[in-house]
């Protein structure tokens, strides 16, 4: 069964097209890399799923029409993680996750016992129940990104949108995360995450959504979507090929 659908959905910056006439159905329970150039419309597609980028065409979740949800509706069923998501104030790690939660109730109330148990399991997810009381200034570049990952996961979203998640990760954590975003697609919700490493994304990924120059040149699974035709023509690059976990992971060599 279809989960998120999009149909001729197009974004501009300005009179600029960043994103043209992208159609693609995903179903529930699946993870899917979107990879690309930059400037190939990553980021754009994220942000006009999250309602932060206007775009035309048609974009449905669960068969609703994204355009015609309620924001604070949209805000509990689309959790997204932005590319730079710094948390400057200082604020306890606990309260930084509660933030996720905010869609589900009113924010003067206080939270509530299934707040407290999403925020706590968050936590633990995320590695981070022993810095519940530290301020977020006072953590490491990748353990602040751990903490915003965390409020994405609390929210409890049907659709989670992850902007580069591991971009500022060491090699454990980006396994640990991209492990994270499989489980919550196992739980049954869709997940988006821009991915560079194509590596990660062909072991990860249940789909790759291949962009260039904002159109969709490849979708499909990680063997069919890497083809070696979408890879020469998209990153104009050679690639060799290792097998890991069963998987055929895309190598990059140097310039076609």
């Amino acid at each position: 069964m279809t989960a998120l659908s999009l149909d001729g959905v197009s974004v501009a910056l300005g009179r600029r097209p960043v994103l043209r006439d992208v159609t693609l159905a995903v179903p529930a329970g699946t993870l899917v890399a979107v990879v690309g150039p930059n400037g190939a419309g990553k980021t754009s597609l994220l942000r006009a799923l999250a309602g932060l980028a206007p775009a035309s065409g048609t974009m449905r979740l669960g068969g609703e029409d994204l355009a015609r949800i309620a924001p604070m509706a949209r805000a509990r069923s689309i959790a997204y993680l932005p590319q730079r998501s710094e948390i400057a104030w200082d604020l306890g790690v606990r309260d930084a996750v509660t933030l996720g939660r905010l869609p589900h109730g009113d924010p003067f109330s206080g939270a509530t016992a299934e707040d407290r148990r999403a925020v706590d399991a968050a936590l633990d997810r995320l590695g981070l129940s022993s810095f519940a009381a530290r301020p977020v200034t006072a953590l490491s570049g990748g353990e602040r990104a751990r903490v915003t990952l965390a409020r994405v996961l609390a929210t409890g979203a049907r659709l989670i949108l992850a902007d580069e998640p591991t971009a500022a990760l060491d090699p454990a954590h980006q396994l640990a995360v991209l492990g994270l975003l499989r489980e919550e697609a196992a739980a049954g919700r869709v997940v988006l995450a821009v991915l560079h490493d194509l590596a990660l994304a062909a072991r990860f990924a249940d789909q790759v959504a291949v962009l260039h120059e904002g159109r969709l040149a490849a979708f499909g699974p990680p063997e069919e979507a890497f083809s070696d035709d979408v890879l020469r023509k998209v990153f104009g690059l050679a690639f060799t090929h290792a097998t890991v976990d069963g998987r055929r992971v895309p190598i990059p060599l140097g310039p076609t």
